[in-house]
């Protein structure tokens, strides 16, 4: 046995951090971050994106898009902030809305992960086979199997989509100029 200083030396230190209660802060996403963006919440489990998007079908030609956060939140992604504004009035007996400035902590954690995402949704614009049918039978040296009736139908529905996009600029431009519109 060892003599000599006989004072116990044992102390207890007390941790400099209280893990067992962390607290996750909440991430704040301020109302001008996403506008355009909504949380859609409290409906059925067995809810799909076909039945979301019948509840917000007035708003697929302007524009919009659905992300999923889990089996009863979403993300209702809009064309712009007053479509956004205009889909928070609407009242469904199956499904809740609100802003994402006060969506859950998951909404809003989904909304940062995937901010490229969530731009503003826009409708695709009308396409046509014509140019990728063309590189293809270039590339590969064969001769098209479309007839010339096929080709010229082709060609002309090309024409007057060129044509309507020319006039629709055309009608912006004179709006933006304050130009007569019944000259047009």
């Amino acid at each position: 046995m060892l003599s000599g200083n006989t004072k116990s030396r044992e102390s207890i230190q007390e941790p400099r951090f209280d893990y067992y209660n962390h607290e996750v802060p909440d991430i704040d996403l301020s109302d001008c971050e996403f506008p355009h963006v909504i949380e859609i919440y409290d409906f059925p489990q067995e809810f799909r994106t076909e039945d979301l998007l019948r509840v917000f079908c007035s708003y697929q030609k302007k524009g919009f898009d659905i992300k999923w956060v889990d089996d009863t939140h979403a993300l209702g992604v809009f064309s712009s902030p007053i479509t956004a504004r205009d889909a928070l009035g609407i009242k469904h007996t199956m499904v809740k809305i609100r802003p994402l400035s006060q969506a859950t902590r998951a909404a809003k954690a989904k909304a940062r992960a995937y901010a490229e995402f969530l731009q503003p949704a826009k409708e695709r614009p009308e396409t046509s086979a014509a140019l990728a049918r063309r590189l293809v039978i270039s590339a590969l040296g064969v001769r098209s199997k479309q007839s010339k009736t096929e080709r010229e139908a082709e060609l002309k529905k090309l024409q007057e989509a060129r044509e309507r996009k020319r006039l629709e600029a055309k009608q912006r431009e004179d709006i933006w100029e304050g130009r007569d519109q019944s000259a047009v």
